[in-house]
């Protein structure tokens, strides 16, 4: 049995990610903050002749999200692959470099780079000791090549893709792939005139070639 658990869940890329798996016979854990959301997402993948389920959690709250996986793990038989995206949670603040006052870059922090280090503790001992696992983390292309208006954001999301990175180089040879993944386009709709936009069924093949054939690959970054 393989599973998949998608952290930060929706009907964009998590919803892109859960079909790309799921066609390959993966279960699907969800992990969001809304249960309705999810539901509705179980919905629509069973449809399609997916399994999937709905583990409600914020990522801020550490235990939370620590009991989802176990729970998805528990319902599953284990957890072999965790896709860690983020980016729907951004602050309402956003601020330039020389605006920026520690607060606003905390929660930030907060969300990016501790929720995934939390989520990651919940699954890696059970994939060191199966000697296979895959580890994926997803920041828009802001965490390498910043942009001054969401200076803070792009600070935080740079913390996660350093970690990501090095993680990466910590499990060389043991089996299990961690990687970060760049998101250098708008995702569905337009979010900034003139910026491209791509769907997310044209992103999300990404993550499953960096589980099966670009093991070797710390960092993908997706763009037109």
């Amino acid at each position: 049995m393989t599973s998949i658990a998608i952290i930060g869940a929706g009907p964009q890329l998590g919803l892109a990610i859960a079909r790309t798996f799921g066609s390959q016979g993966f279960d699907v854990a969800l992990v969001s903050r809304h249960r309705g959301k999810l539901d509705t997402l179980v919905a629509q993948l069973a449809t399609e002749d997916i399994k999937a389920a709905a583990f409600p959690a914020d990522v801020l709250d550490r235990d939370a999200l620590g009991k989802a996986l176990q729970d998805a793990a528990a319902q599953f038989g284990g957890i072999d692959v965790l896709e860690y995206s983020p980016v729907a949670g951004l602050s309402t603040v956003m601020t330039t470099p020389a605006q920026t006052e520690p607060a606003h870059v905390q929660h930030e922090i907060e969300f990016q780079l501790y929720g995934a280090i939390t989520a990651t503790q919940a699954v890696l001992p059970a994939m060191r000791e199966a000697g296979a696992g895959t580890l994926l983390y997803t920041t828009g292309a802001g965490s390498i090549d910043p942009v001054p208006q969401v200076g803070n954001v792009n600070a935080a999301a740079a913390a996660l893709r350093n970690w990501a990175v090095n993680l990466h180089k910590e499990l060389d040879g043991t089996g299990i792939q961690a990687a970060h993944v760049g998101i250098d386009v708008s995702i569905g709709t337009p979010a900034v005139p003139g910026f491209p936009t791509a769907q997310p069924e044209e992103i999300s093949p990404v993550y499953w070639d960096l589980h099966t054939t670009r093991r070797d690959q710390a960092e993908l970054v997706f763009s037109l």
